[in-house]
């Protein structure tokens, strides 16, 4: 019956039967105010999870900058790189209406600071840096403007041949993509998306302390309302223990 009662308090339904002492009706409170902020911070947490499942990033890829979604005076390029040429050539038609970046830590100091809202630049410096020095940042959208990359070498260079066959040797077995996946994929930040909101022991762990005083205070309540009863059964006990040992 015990169980039933702490059950049917918690979720609100409630019991076929009422307290009468006061100590029960500490009990009742205890079970109710603990009832009501367990239902209360699960529909918080629930709510959190909802919000952050369901948010978006204002901009989704190029496409957005490219139709002026985020002003142009608020978009930072590194002069003098190849970020600059391709703004140039596919989004402003040659206009230097940009804000002007001189180097790569000025352009991750302005992000955070708030001076600028995006900037282009290298995808594998940038996933390495927002996945472990810049936890604040993040990269938007997929991939553009891929370009190809040679390694120059001198004129019939001795190792040439084999320097093709190695590199094709490490692509055909995977290894490049793991020096990738070691180098540019690791994770120290943690993603906003990925942290849990879920309600853990230690932040309900004073709730039910409380709840363990209140049972306490109910107990001793109770002793102290049956305090005379508990003495003449002890007073009985004693004189039958007497008895039977004569």
């Amino acid at each position: 019956m015990s169980v039933w009662y702490a059950f049917g308090n918690l979720i609100g339904y409630g019991v076929d039967f009422s307290t009468n002492t006061a100590a029960g009706r500490l009990l009742t409170a205890g079970l109710y105010i603990l009832g009501l902020i367990l239902v209360a911070s699960y529909t918080a947490n629930l709510a959190s999870e909802l919000t952050i499942a369901k948010s978006k990033d204002f901009i989704s890829g190029i496409d957005d900058i490219k139709n002026g979604k985020i002003p142009f005076n608020r978009i930072g390029i590194l002069v003098g790189a190849a970020e600059e040429e391709y703004y140039l050539r596919e989004v402003s038609e040659g206009n230097k209406n940009y804000y002007p970046l001189t180097s790569r830590a000025h352009l991750y100091e302005s992000l955070l600071a708030g001076i600028i809202d995006i900037s282009f630049t290298d995808s594998g410096i940038s996933e390495y840096a927002t996945n472990n020095i810049y936890c604040n940042l993040t990269l938007i959208g997929n991939d553009f403007n891929k370009g190809a990359f040679g390694i120059v070498t001198p004129r019939e260079w001795l190792y040439a041949q084999d320097l093709d066959v190695n590199i094709l040797s490490l692509r055909e077995s995977g290894d490049l993509e793991n020096l990738r996946n070691k180098w540019f994929e690791v994770k120290n930040c943690l993603n906003s998306f990925e942290a849990s909101t879920a309600i853990g022991i230690e932040a309900v762990s004073g709730l039910f302390l409380v709840f363990g005083v209140i049972i306490i205070l109910s107990l001793v309540l109770f002793v102290w309302t049956k305090r005379h009863n508990i003495k003449n059964g002890l007073f009985l006990l004693i004189y039958i223990y007497i008895n039977f040992q004569l």
